[in-house]
């Protein structure tokens, strides 16, 4: 028999994560320094982690509902009103999902239709583009600029709008560039949006990371908001990653949409993690402070460590990587991080895992601690001292 004829043809087009390969290569070895990973390195605060043991001690193990508690969709709508001006139903526009993946997954099932398009944008996070061809969509690719610092220009937006594309699907603060679209960046494409009517998909998930300017989101316009999907969670902000807790927020339509999805494939998101969110949104906002302090301080340190060894890097206004230039090395993004790894073990992702437009550059995490990145610079100015590319800029 041949499997492969079995697959869907659709799973055919997905290519497998690029990033996958190099935290594979880098778990086999040992001594590995690596900056690679998209996760916090702090504990999930203690009164969060409480709350949840003793919902289990009390017994509430049960299905919540569907779109989930209650009481967690309440806080989730009094947070992003205290938080960034945006209000919401808790009873109508809002469900809890597995992590922000679900929720991108179940908004994708629930809008499109085979060949609608959805413009996405490179570099960008790697799940966006398979997920709309899994759901049967055409992505639609805007390469991003360093000379825009990673923000998505107006004449780009209009020059990618279609007859056929359904919504574009946004991630600011973003992964992997760290780049953030200010609200005069977004002012600027509002009537852009409004005009064509086409969906916005935010994915918001490091809003709460960012540095030096104030967040902004596309639902915070009147003009557009009932054009827009807002995704979000608890795992960067919180520390929450393993909890897998997600949120999305929009109009009612499209949230009746996404619980037919939800009800069939999930039911409801994990209860004790539910009871930890609540929690963490009514009394954890202190330590979300003292970590976003705390990155502000590494992202400091990482990008004048980076530009000093002639990896030059645009200075990044939101999440927690940088995205510096390697083309002084004469090597690809995937050559760079494989003798990089080999020689002085030290594990980044190569820029072309986010799409083609980060071909040329790497990933670079600093959700580590100053020790770790202090480590990793000196092995890298190493690697570049033994090939003579020490300060070769080219980018």
């Amino acid at each position: 028999m041949n499997k492969e004829s079995k697959l869907s043809k659709r799973m055919a087009l997905v290519k497998p994560s690029g990033i996958r390969k190099f935290f594979d290569l880098a778990s086999e070895m040992e001594n590995v320094v690596s900056l690679g990973v998209g996760e916090p390195d702090f504990d999930t605060p203690w009164h969060i982690r409480e709350a949840a043991i003793y919902s289990i001690e009390q017994g509430k193990t049960f299905y919540t509902a569907n779109r989930g508690l209650l009481e967690l969709r309440q806080e989730i709508c009094r947070y992003l009103k205290q938080r960034f001006q945006l209000s919401y139903d808790p009873k109508q526009e809002v469900i809890v999902t597995v992590g922000g993946s679900e929720a991108i997954d179940i908004t994708l099932r629930a809008i499109l239709n085979p060949g609608d398009e959805v413009i996405v944008l490179s570099p960008g996070y790697v799940a966006y583009e398979p997920g709309v061809v899994m759901n049967g969509g055409v992505p639609v690719v805007i390469e991003l600029q360093e000379e825009h610092a990673f923000k998505l220009m107006p004449e780009q937006l209009k020059a990618a709008i279609s007859d056929k594309t359904k919504a574009i699907l946004l991630n600011f603060p973003g992964n992997p560039t760290g780049s953030v679209m200010t609200h005069a960046d977004y002012e600027a494409l509002v009537p852009i949006l409004q005009e064509s009517g086409i969906l916005v998909i935010s994915d918001e998930i490091y809003a709460e990371l960012t540095y030096d300017v104030a967040h902004a989101s596309p639902a915070n316009f009147d003009a557009i908001k009932d054009q827009v999907i807002l995704i979000s969670g608890f795992s960067k902000a919180f520390a929450m990653t393993g909890w897998r807790l997600g949120y999305v927020c929009a109009d009612a339509v499209f949230i009746d949409a996404m619980n037919k999805i939800h009800q069939y494939i999930i039911m409801s998101a994990p209860s004790a993690a539910q009871y930890g969110a609540i929690e963490g949104l009514r009394n954890g906002m202190d330590h979300v402070q003292e970590m976003r302090d705390a990155y502000q301080v590494r992202r400091n340190f990482i990008v004048n460590g980076f530009n000093r060894l002639g990896l030059t890097t645009h200075m990044p206004q939101g999440a927690f990587y940088i995205f510096p230039c390697i083309r002084s090395s004469g090597l690809s993004s995937e050559a760079f991080c494989g003798e990089l790894l080999a020689e002085q073990k030290v594990a980044c992702v190569p820029g072309n895992a986010f799409g083609e437009a980060g071909e040329g550059f790497i990933r670079v995490s600093y959700a580590y601690s100053i020790e770790e990145i202090k480590v990793a610079l000196s092995r890298i100015e190493a690697f570049l001292t033994n090939r003579g590319m020490m300060n070769e800029s080219k980018c």
